[in-house]
């Protein structure tokens, strides 16, 4: 979900070091293997992380069994921590800081700041790097979550496995200096951990506790653990279902969906079609007013003054596409 697509051929190094090194990965094989008939990669498994979100996903199915217990006050809580879980990644490092598709202020930025680190999902930069990479070297070996080596990789099995070296090359050749040149991406990526901790954790947890006297253990498991389990999986079906299944009004020669029920979840993310087709749309939807949320939130902050220069595709522009390109659904 990266800004305005670059041209494939015009892509800069960061510097010529970056270069040699790529190339020289790339001929050593970049830490993997070939499979006979050089088709690509052998990927090794991260068993660390295959661990990891396993007693995740388990502690996920556990507390379903604590929602019965819990405090309503602390069900409310948690799909509010749900809520700026989401923000952080769809109004922040995706619309904001992966698209530039428009500008916010230093108050905002560190709201989305503080609300990403809420998702753990990488920090800003490394998670905005390699969505533009997703973007210019879509369902390629380039693409970190390529959906075309299915549904299970493209949702969750990209994480379980060791980077593709292609992608670590591609991301080396993109012009990231506008998300270095940002000092709240910085300080975010200098001081990710204890950000993750605090807010993916601490505070969900302790929140419910100290306030409204709920127990440690039920306010761990849902307003912690279940809610970032769900807010994973959320995103991660933008890159799977959403690549999969639904109708490609814009342009049917992309893998890139319209998919109702991921727009739903994602709060507004589901419009995937129409968004890789114009990447630098904030609202990534031509239908602004149609469940929009993250939209909705952009348009608010403009409304405080804490965000402008919202970017939009014109109606003459979408109509055009459509005709050109689009399956000709509605």
């Amino acid at each position: 979900m990266p800004g305005p697509a670059v041209d494939a051929g015009k892509v800069p190094f960061c510097d010529a070091k970056e270069e040699i090194r790529a190339r020289l990965e790339s001929s050593e094989g970049g830490g993997g293997q070939e499979r006979p008939g050089g088709r690509g990669q052998r990927q090794d498994i991260v068993w660390r992380n295959v661990v990891l979100m396993s007693l995740l996903h388990l502690g996920a199915v556990y507390s379903l069994v604590l929602i019965p217990k819990a405090k309503p006050l602390t069900l409310l809580w948690a799909f509010f921590c749900f809520l700026l879980t989401a923000l952080g990644v769809t109004a922040g490092a995706h619309r904001l800081w992966s698209h530039r598709s428009y500008k916010a202020k230093l108050p905002l930025r560190i709201f989305l700041a503080v609300a990403n680190s809420m998702a753990f999902q990488n920090d800003i930069f490394e998670w905005s790097r390699d969505h533009r990479v997703h973007h210019k070297y879509s369902e390629t070996d380039a693409d970190p979550h390529n959906a075309r080596r299915g549904f299970f990789f493209s949702h969750i099995g990209w994480l379980l496995v060791r980077k593709h070296r292609d992608v670590i090359e591609k991301g080396r050749k993109l012009d990231v200096t506008d998300l270095l040149a940002d000092p709240v991406v910085r300080f975010q990526r200098k001081y990710y951990k204890v950000s993750v901790v605090l807010m993916c954790f601490v505070v969900p947890t302790l929140v419910p506790w100290y306030i409204w006297g709920e127990s440690l253990w039920n306010s761990y498991f849902l307003a912690s653990i279940l809610r970032y389990t769900i807010s994973l999986n959320i995103a991660w079906l933008v890159n799977s279902a959403a690549h999969m299944y639904g109708n490609r009004p814009y342009d049917k020669h992309i893998s890139p969906r319209q998919n109702p029920l991921v727009t739903l979840g994602a709060i507004g993310e589901g419009f995937h079609n129409y968004h890789h087709t114009f990447p630098f749309d904030y609202s990534a939807s031509e239908f602004g007013l149609n469940f929009n949320p993250t939209a909705w939130f952009i348009d608010f902050m403009c409304w405080l003054g804490l965000a402008t220069d919202r970017k939009r595709a014109t109606k003459q522009m979408i109509e055009v596409r459509k005709a050109r390109t689009g399956d000709g659904s509605a």
